[in-house]
C-alpha cells in the first residue's frame, strides 16, 4: 500500500495527465478526471488505493461546489426565470422520481430494492451534470439560446433538489414505513435551515465579513472564508445532515454581501482541484469484475435510463411550448447522469440500501452516461435536424427574418454579438447613418433592442447560413464584438468563406491569441487591455507636453508592430489588481 505522499504524488500526476489528454481532444476535464481514476483504481492498475482518508478529502470537492452553487443562488434571477426553473424543472425532477419507483421495483426479483432505495435511486437518476452540460453549451455559445436556457433553469432546479435529496436520503435509512413522516422531517429541517439564512445569517455574515475586510488582511480574508464554509458544514454534520449542504447554505449567505465576487474567486483553486480528486475517486470505485459479469445489466442500466431521461426532458418541454427542435436538444443535454448522483449514490451506499453488486452497476452506467454526453451534445443540431419534421421549417423561418433584415443592405456592417460593445458600436453607425445588421442569441436583448429601433435579428454568426443571410457577401466589414476565442475563429472560417478577404475585426482581452486569430483572417484584433494602456499612455504623454502629432506617431507605432512593444511584462497574465488588502472591498 503506497504512503500518503507517494498516493498524493500518484493522484495529483494521474489527474494532469488525465486533464491534459482530454483537453487536447476538446473534452470536459471532469472526463479526465473520471477515467483517470478508472484506470488507477484497485480494480484496474491498482496505482492507488480508495482509502477512507481520499474519500474524506474528495468530499470537499462536493463542499466547495455546493459552496459556488450557494453564490450563484440569485432571488433576482431564479424570479426571472422562474417558469422553466419552477415548472420545467420541477416537474422533471419530481416525476424522474415519481416514475423511477415502480421501475425500480421492477427489478426486485434479481436485486431487493426497497421503496426506499426506489425514490433515492429516482433522485440519483434525476440529476444532470451540471459540470459537463454548462462547459460545453458555455463553449458553443447556446447559453442564451431558447434550448440553453431550459438547460440552464432546469440545472438550477436539479441543484437546489439537491439540498433536499440530501437531508432525504439519510432520512431513508431509518427502516421507517412512513414516508409522510420522514418527508416531513425532511422539510422541516430544510425550512428552519432556510429561516436561518434569510431571518439570522445573512444580517450576522455581512456584518462579520465586513470586520474581516476592514483589517485589510488578504491572509485574514483567505482564512475566514475557509472557516465560514468548514464551519457551516461541520454545523449541518453535527445536526445529522450533509456537508455539502452547509456549504450550499453558506454560500447563500455570502452571496447577498457585497464580497461575493471575492470569495468566488479565491474559492476557486480549491474547488477545482478537490472537485477533479472526487470524481478521480469516483472512477476509482468501478470495479471491471462486475462489469463484466454483469455486462447485461450494466448496458440495461446504461440505456434505459439514458432514453427515460430523454423522452422525459423532450416531452416536458415540448410541453411547456417550445419547438420540436429545442426539445430535443434539451433533452439531449440532460440525458447523462450528474455528479450529484454519484454522491447521493455514495448516500445510498452508506446506509446499505442496495445491493453493493447493483450498486456498482448503476455506478457503471452513471459513468457511460457521462462519458458519452459531449458526443449528445455536439450532435444534438443533427440529431434534432433529422427527428424533428418542423425543425428545417423554424431555421427556414429564422434565416428568412435575417435575411428580409439584410436584403436591402449594400456595403454595411455585421456585426457578431449584440452585447455592451455591439451596441455602443451599432450607436456611433446610427449617428454617422452606416447601414449595419447585427446577429444576437439572447431573445429578451433582441426584443428591447428592436423596440428602441436597432437593426438586431435573433442568428447563430457561427453558422454559414446565418451569416449568409446577413448578407456577408455584399458587406464592408465584419465585427465580432464579444471575446470568445473558439467561436470568433469558427466565424473567421466561415466568413472567408463566404467573403475572402472581408475585413475583419475581432475583439480580445489581450493578446494571447492575437497571432492565431489574425492568421485565420481578422483583419484587426482589438485586444482591450493592451488597448487600454495605450490610452494611459497617450494621455500621459499629452500631459507631460509631448505634441499630439508625436503621441499618434507612438500609438500607431505600437499599433503597427501588433504591439509587440507590450509582449514582455512580470507577473501573472491577468488584468492589473489593486494591493490585497483593497481587493475585499
Amino acid at each position: 500500500m503506497p504512503s500518503v505522499l507517494q498516493l498524493t504524488l500518484i493522484l495529483l500526476a494521474s489527474g494532469v495527465a488525465g486533464v491534459l489528454i482530454f483537453r487536447y481532444f476538446g473534452l470536459p476535464p471532469i472526463l479526465g478526471y473520471l477515467g483517470i481514476g478508472i484506470l488507477i483504481g484497485p480494480h484496474a492498475l491498482r496505482l492507488a488505493t480508495d482509502s477512507d482518508t481520499v474519500k474524506y478529502l474528495a468530499e470537499f470537492g462536493v463542499v466547495f461546489l455546493m459552496f459556488s452553487i450557494g453564490l450563484e443562488f440569485n432571488i433576482y434571477k431564479l424570479r426571472a426565470m422562474r417558469k422553466i426553473v419552477f415548472g420545467l424543472g420541477g416537474s422533471q425532477v419530481f416525476l424522474t422520481i415519481l416514475l423511477s419507483v415502480p421501475a425500480s421495483l421492477m427489478i426486485n426479483w434479481l436485486y431487493a430494492i426497497s421503496w426506499q432505495a426506489a425514490i433515492a435511486l429516482g433522485g440519483a437518476l434525476a440529476m444532470s451534470s451540471t459540470a459537463i452540460v454548462s462547459k460545453l453549451i458555455s463553449d458553443r455559445m447556446e447559453t442564451e439560446s431558447p434550448h440553453g436556457r431550459n438547460v440552464i433553469g432546469i440545472l438550477l432546479f436539479q441543484d437546489l433538489a439537491v439540498i433536499f435529496l440530501l437531508i432525504l436520503v439519510p432520512s431513508l435509512g431509518n427502516n421507517t414505513q412512513d414516508i409522510v413522516s420522514v418527508l416531513g422531517l425532511a422539510a422541516i429541517k430544510i425550512t428552519i435551515a432556510l429561516g436561518l439564512i434569510f431571518f439570522i445569517g445573512q444580517q450576522l455574515m455581512s456584518r462579520w465579513f465586513r470586520i474581516v475586510a476592514n483589517q485589510r488582511s488578504q491572509e485574514l480574508f483567505m482564512l475566514n472564508l475557509l472557516l465560514v464554509v468548514l464551519g457551516m458544514s461541520a454545523l449541518t454534520e453535527f445536526f445529522g445532515l450533509s456537508l455539502a449542504l452547509g456549504a450550499f447554505l453558506a454560500g447563500m449567505l455570502i452571496s447577498e454581501t457585497p464580497y461575493h465576487h471575492q470569495v468566488e474567486e479565491d474559492i476557486k483553486p480549491f474547488r477545482d482541484v478537490l472537485l477533479g480528486l472526487f470524481f478521480i475517486t469516483i472512477g476509482m470505485q468501478l470495479n471491471f469484475t462486475i462489469i463484466v459479469n454483469e455486462w447485461s445489466l450494466v448496458l440495461a442500466l446504461f440505456i434505459l435510463p439514458l432514453l427515460f431521461k430523454f423522452v422525459l426532458v423532450a416531452a416536458l418541454t415540448r410541453l411547456s411550448g417550445s419547438s420540436p427542435g429545442v426539445s430535443i436538444r434539451t433533452g439531449l443535454c440532460l440525458a447523462q447522469a450528474g455528479e450529484f448522483g454519484f454522491v447521493l449514490l455514495n448516500q445510498i451506499d452508506g446506509l446499505n440500501l442496495i445491493d453493493p453488486a447493483f450498486s456498482q452497476a448503476v455506478l457503471a452506467a452513471m459513468l457511460l452516461s457521462m462519458l458519452v454526453a459531449p458526443f449528445l451534445i455536439f450532435y444534438s443540431d443533427r440529431i434534432a435536424m433529422k427527428f424533428a419534421s418542423s425543425e428545417w421549417l423554424l431555421q427556414s423561418l429564422a434565416l428568412t427574418k435575417v435575411a428580409s433584415q439584410s436584403v436591402r443592405n449594400e456595403n454595411h456592417i455585421v456585426i457578431c454579438g449584440f452585447g455592451r460593445s455591439g451596441q455602443r458600436l451599432a450607436k456611433i453607425l446610427e449617428q454617422e447613418n452606416i447601414p449595419y445588421l447585427a446577429l444576437d442569441l439572447n431573445p429578451d436583448r433582441i426584443a428591447e433592442a428592436s423596440a428602441a429601433g436597432y437593426k438586431v435579428v435573433y442568428g447563430d454568426a457561427t453558422r454559414e447560413n446565418y451569416l449568409k443571410a446577413a448578407g456577408i457577401k455584399r458587406a464592408k466589414a465584419l465585427v465580432i464584438s464579444f471575446i470568445h476565442t473558439r467561436a470568433s475563429l469558427k466565424i473567421l472560417h466561415q466568413a472567408n468563406h463566404l467573403h475572402p478577404h472581408i475585413p475583419a475585426l475581432v475583439r480580445a482581452r489581450d493578446d494571447a491569441d492575437l497571432v492565431q486569430l489574425q492568421n485565420a483572417g481578422a483583419t484587426d484584433v482589438i485586444p482591450e487591455l493592451i488597448e487600454g494602456s495605450l490610452i494611459l499612455a497617450s494621455h500621459i504623454l499629452l500631459i507631460m507636453g509631448m505634441p499630439a502629432e508625436k503621441v499618434e506617431e507612438r500609438i500607431n507605432g505600437a499599433r503597427k508592430e501588433r504591439y509587440s512593444l507590450f509582449r514582455d511584462y512580470f507577473g501573472a497574465d491577468e488584468e492589473e489588481e489593486p494591493p490585497a488588502e483593497f481587493k475585499p472591498d
